[in-house]
């Protein structure tokens, strides 16, 4: 190789790096936007809310959050998939958008996989599998005898395919060869007073939205859906524990940005979030909903949701499940 073309590479190099490193410098230089693809309220509007305020102090630039609702969050996550790929909007990411790929199929106006790059996983929590006061059921070994028992007594509740919880009864219901009728409702909170009211049977639901009826003796707790127990429900075995061996599923929340955004806004961004969730203060806001901290780099979230994707796309599949 020419001295000549050996300095032309050398120069071309530094030039980019350069380049990578002013537009890390100069970044935010303009309003960011936190994308919510739901409406005001729950954890995934708190972690947004919780971003906006600390970056917005961090950067000395305004962060705001966007809610836009609606086609079961593709409405949301389709703006971000097309937004220009420069670090200003984020999609606050949680585990329901990796059963969309397998509920849409080719349908959905993205590629869950290929246009968007991971931020940061940023909390966990549990889902509690519940049942209504009277049904005298105490944990999933007797749920699953009981329905065993009485083909199509049992229904359950949920938040609408492809939620959550929908997805947590749908593992337990693979896993053990029952059936239960699906009830889905506009939000957790008619879901759980159906609970409450007797309309409903079951219903699996993230820990923080049941855990005062719980207390309060109007629904019964007889599992939790994670690995180990939660210290909100400390009594509570997990599902695993109380019936089904190896039933697990992690609730989680995380952040994305448009496949194509520049390397170096990724991480600074990534930094700047994972010491934001581990302050005191926000790491208390994550605990009294119930969300553990995880506050992950881009590469573990990413192998998060390929993983999720993959296992969700699966059980959808085989349990042949269907927009409702």
């Amino acid at each position: 190789m020419s001295a000549l073309l050996k300095q032309l590479l050398l120069g071309a190099t530094l030039a980019c790096a350069l380049v990578t490193t002013g537009f890390a410098q100069q970044y935010p230089n303009k309003t960011v936007k936190i994308v919510v693809p739901y409406p005001p309220g729950g954890f995934n509007d708190t972690l947004a809310r919780i971003s906006s305020d600390k970056l917005g102090k961090v950067w000395s630039q305004s962060v705001v959050v966007e809610n836009k609702p609606g086609g079961n969050t593709t409405i949301g996550n389709s703006y971000v998939a097309k937004s220009p790929a420069d670090g200003y909007t984020i999609l606050i990411t949680p585990l329901p958008f990796s059963a969309l790929p397998g509920l849409y199929g080719n349908k959905l106006p993205y590629d869950a996989l290929k246009d968007f790059q991971a931020l940061v996983w940023a909390g966990s929590t549990q889902n509690a599998l519940v049942t209504r006061k009277g049904l005298n059921i105490k944990s999933a070994k007797e749920l699953v005898e009981y329905a065993r028992a009485n083909p199509g007594k049992l229904n359950y509740g949920s938040t609408g395919s492809g939620s959550s919880n929908h997805l947590s009864m749908e593992l337990f219901m693979n896993m053990t060869g029952v059936k239960l009728t699906h009830v889905p409702y506009k939000g957790s909170a008619p879901a759980v007073a159906a609970l409450m009211a007797g309309e409903i049977d079951v219903l699996f639901d993230n820990v923080p939205n049941v855990i005062q009826q719980v207390r309060a003796g109007t629904v019964l707790a007889i599992g939790v859906s994670g690995a180990k127990r939660t210290a909100l429900l400390p009594d509570t075995p997990t599902v695993a524990e109380s019936g089904v061996p190896g039933f697990e599923v992690n609730v989680w929340f995380g952040m994305q940005v448009p496949a194509g955004t520049p390397p170096a806004i990724v991480k600074q961004v990534n930094g700047e979030l994972v010491k934001i969730f581990r302050e005191p203060d926000v790491t208390k806001r994550f605990n009294d909903q119930g969300v553990e901290v995880v506050a992950s780099t881009p590469e573990e979230f990413s192998k998060l949701v390929q993983s999720e994707v993959a296992k969700w796309s699966k059980l959808i599949k085989e349990a042949n499940i269907r927009i409702e």
